[in-house]
């Protein structure tokens, strides 16, 4: 019997925060050469995602390793921007909450900057009792570690658990650890698998 409802928050119930729609935005607006940042990113995104280096790092090493007509500040407010909420998934979250039959928690890959921003912005404690963010974990998705982690601060068995996530191979290593793995394409289409 499901108890546990985990959930990815970029694609689910957020947009997703810096993949590469949001850098190429970014490349765009602040005139970077795309290949190069992206060839940074690629280095620094999943060091920023564990935790290993803070936002400020990641900025002074992929954007201004080099003098910029814009600031960092500037930069970050734009990063921040870049988040949208879901509506739909925020009121199937409350729903979920209300109903009382589930305890939720969030597990998404993020650097700690943003993770935080987005918590707050849009009032992701209300739903989440926990955040088992990859800046925390200190392991990311699709690593079946992050996963045992995640579990571990949880205290919760694999089998009482339900994991959406807009990416399938995140749900792979999931499903092989024994959780249940719902692909979220919709908030309708999740609330009426829940049903």
């Amino acid at each position: 019997m499901v108890t546990t409802l985990l959930f990815d928050l970029g694609g689910v119930v957020l947009s997703n925060a810096w993949d590469r729609a949001e850098r190429a935005r970014a490349c765009a607006q602040f005139g970077l050469d795309t290949r190069d940042f992206e060839e940074r990113h690629w280095l620094l995104g999943p060091q920023l995602e564990i935790g290993a280096i803070t936002l400020e790092a990641y900025l002074a090493q992929a954007v201004f390793y080099q003098r910029r007509g814009f600031q960092a500040p500037e930069f970050r407010a734009f990063m921040e921007s870049c988040s949208e909420a879901l509506p739909e998934s925020l009121r199937l979250l409350d729903r979920l909450r209300a109903s009382g039959r589930y305890r939720l928690a969030a597990l998404n890959n993020e650097g700690s900057d943003l993770n935080e921003y987005r918590i707050s912005r849009f009032g992701l404690a209300q739903f989440f009792s926990a955040f088992c963010s990859s800046c925390y974990l200190g392991a990311r998705k699709p690593d079946p570690e992050f996963y045992r982690r995640a579990l571990g601060v949880l205290q919760a068995k694999p089998e009482e658990c339900l994991f959406v996530d807009d990416r399938e191979e995140n749900l792979v290593p999931a499903r092989a650890l024994g959780l249940a793995a719902e692909r979220f394409t919709s908030a309708e289409a999740l609330r009426a698998r829940l049903e």
